[in-house]
């Protein structure tokens, strides 16, 4: 997948979860259409764009695991709550982030694609700011299904 239509929703999707103050970057990953490498096609609050030369293998990686395992996952502290190498984990190193709060997205049933939240201090997402993150994930589910094949 080179180019993600539908974008500028995309785009209102995540500034919106930006904005709401739970994080202060939003990112989108997603399974490449061919093979299994994961990359970061979309970024809100980044401070560079390392993130878009960013691919990780299936299962490896914060979105390479949450993929892997459709199931979310949470740091708190990086790089002191992580099992594994720091250089494991490209997309915290690159925007600098110490927490974030991840979902998987689901095309056809499957988990193919990433929403990552991050703060650039240590930080817990409560609850709220779990359901947020999963409410814009069906949100973007929505907005991307027609160009994901399963």
């Amino acid at each position: 997948m080179t180019e993600i239509k539908g974008i500028s929703r995309v785009n209102e999707v995540c500034e919106g979860l930006r904005k709401r103050k739970c994080c202060e970057f939003v990112a989108l990953a997603l399974q490449n259409e061919v093979g299994p490498d994961v990359r970061w096609h979309y970024a809100s609050g980044n401070l560079n764009d390392k993130y878009k030369r960013i691919t990780v293998r299936f299962g490896k990686g914060i979105a390479g695991k949450i993929i892997s395992s459709g199931s979310p996952m949470m740091l708190i502290d990086f790089p002191n709550d992580i099992y594994g190498k720091v250089t494991d984990h490209p997309i915290m190193l690159a925007e600098k982030l110490v927490s974030c709060y991840a979902v998987p997205l689901f095309f056809n049933s499957l988990p193919k694609g990433v929403l990552l939240v991050g703060k650039r201090e240590t930080y817990t997402f409560s609850e709220d700011d779990q359901e947020m993150v999963q409410d814009a994930a069906l949100e973007l589910e929505q907005i991307l299904q027609n160009q994901i094949i399963g």
